[in-house]
């Protein structure tokens, strides 16, 4: 089902209970009409009341909103560096180490210093390359492969978080702006009522009481939507925060919005969260990364070696017979000697590592099952009671307090009772907001969990 939502607007034409001089002076939007007796509440002139201006800022939608996040969001740019720097380091494990290059000179006698003085003074060059047993490089290549494929989807991951955050916060500013919509709109619904019971007093219908409980009612409005103001300059900072922007940059949200209110299946998005969630694919390239760990490990018991060429030449005798060079190739290996207390000790180490990842996989997914679970079931209250408010109690309330109203302009009902009913009505239409929202973050919370979105039928 796909929606469009516009703020709840009171429409109302009241019947006169009676003519009063000078009543429209006690209210901007109560129009008298002397000759027929009768007045009304002009909605247009009571609602005039300047609303917190918006300036000339663009309109931000939800879709440019999470635009603009996945293009500037510094947290996300932070993550995408880091995976590109564990992409660089695969053929970096895979590569040899650098050989080295050997000058030197060999049984130099210290009585002269001389070259020529002794045959077995030489001057020596040589090159060797450390090599690691058959199949280490491989698999240093393929654990490090395995974690910048894991850091990969650590991206895939953090977008999703980032864009849930952008959506729970923009769905939140929404609300902000339509419940302090249906404060104005209360204020102006006081004043009228304040001003009908003024009216009524004067002429001796009504009593000072009513007066004093709207006067009261109009002033918890005015605490109310200072407390509102406070919360929505508060997310707005935070939002702008995740969009890299300056906490102060004006935010303006659409009055309108698009919404999908989808069926959902909870057993069916706990099995398919498992082949679309990023967050698995890294549990399992990480767990790939710990397996190949171990099999290094076992690998370490296994000795390196080092081979070695190198030219000795030495200078002619000092009678200036000719002496010959030589020429050299070395091979060294190192002796495991103490693999009880390294080898086997990072062994057990790796395995470790091993079962860690297994557990966390574990653990992560059952984590996931519960919160899909929950937010589903969560989601599924929340819709019903939505269009439980949408079509049963908002309409009904709001025939309830037209049937209240007209019945205290003459007389006829208490005024608590349309005290109590008019502010039912507004808790209702600001309950119908917040599960209207609520429905929204909960797809997207349901989203970041599948990973993929669900706000389509």
């Amino acid at each position: 089902m796909f929606f469009n939502i516009y703020p709840w607007p009171p429409r109302r034409a009241y019947p006169a209970w009676a003519a009063v001089i000078g009543l429209a002076a006690l209210s901007p939007g109560l129009v008298i009409d002397s000759p027929t007796n009768t007045f009304r509440i002009d909605w247009a002139k009571a609602q005039a009341e300047p609303r917190p201006a918006n300036g000339n800022e663009a309109i931000l939608t939800l879709d440019k909103a999470v635009e603009f996040s996945l293009a500037g969001n510094p947290g996300l740019s932070e993550i995408k560096a880091r995976a590109e720097a564990m992409a660089a380091v695969p053929s970096q494990e895979g590569a040899l180490p650098d050989p080295e290059l050997k000058f030197g000179s060999l049984y130099l006698p210290t009585n002269s210093f001389s070259l020529q003085q002794d045959d077995f003074t030489m001057m020596e060059v040589g090159i060797s390359q450390k090599i690691p047993f058959p199949g280490k490089l491989a698999l240093r290549e393929e654990i490090a492969e395995h974690e910048a494929v894991a850091a990969t989807h650590s991206v895939e991951e953090a977008r999703l978080r980032l864009v849930r955050d952008v959506k729970q916060g923009w769905w939140r500013l929404f609300y902000y702006d339509r419940a302090l919509n249906l404060l104005y709109e209360s204020e102006s619904f006081f004043r009228q009522l304040i001003a009908i019971a003024q009216a009524k007093y004067q002429v001796g219908n009504g009593a000072q009481q009513d007066v004093l409980l709207a006067q009261l009612e109009l002033s918890k409005l005015k605490d109310e939507k200072m407390n509102l103001i406070g919360m929505r300059d508060a997310q707005h900072a935070r939002l702008n925060a995740l969009l890299d922007r300056a906490a102060e940059t004006p935010l303006r949200i659409p009055a309108e919005a698009g919404f999908r209110l989808p069926a959902i299946d909870g057993s069916a998005l706990q099995d398919k969260t498992l082949h679309t969630r990023p967050l698995f694919a890294q549990h399992h390239k990480m767990l790939d990364a710990a397996q190949a760990k171990v099999d290094l490990a076992k690998r370490d018991f296994y000795p390196d070696f080092t081979v070695g060429a190198f030219y000795d030449a030495r200078q002619n005798t000092p009678s200036g017979q000719s002496r010959s060079d030589f020429a050299s190739i070395q091979l060294s290996v190192n002796v495991p000697i103490y693999a009880d207390r390294k080898q086997a000790k990072a062994l057990d180490q790796r395995q470790s590592e091993l079962l860690q990842e297994q557990y966390a996989l574990q653990d992560e997914h059952r984590k996931v099952q519960a919160e899909i679970a929950a937010k589903s079931a969560e989601y599924r209250q929340t819709r019903d009671r939505l269009l439980l408010l949408e079509h049963e109690i908002l309409p009904q309330a709001q025939q309830t307090v037209d049937s209240l109203l007209a019945g205290y302009q003459v007389s006829q009902t208490d005024f608590t009772d349309l005290l109590r009913t008019q502010l039912s009505f507004f808790q209702y239409q600001s309950q119908y907001w917040q599960a209207l929202v609520s429905t929204q973050q909960l797809l997207a919370e349901l989203s970041a969990e599948v990973g993929e979105e669900l706000d389509h039928d």
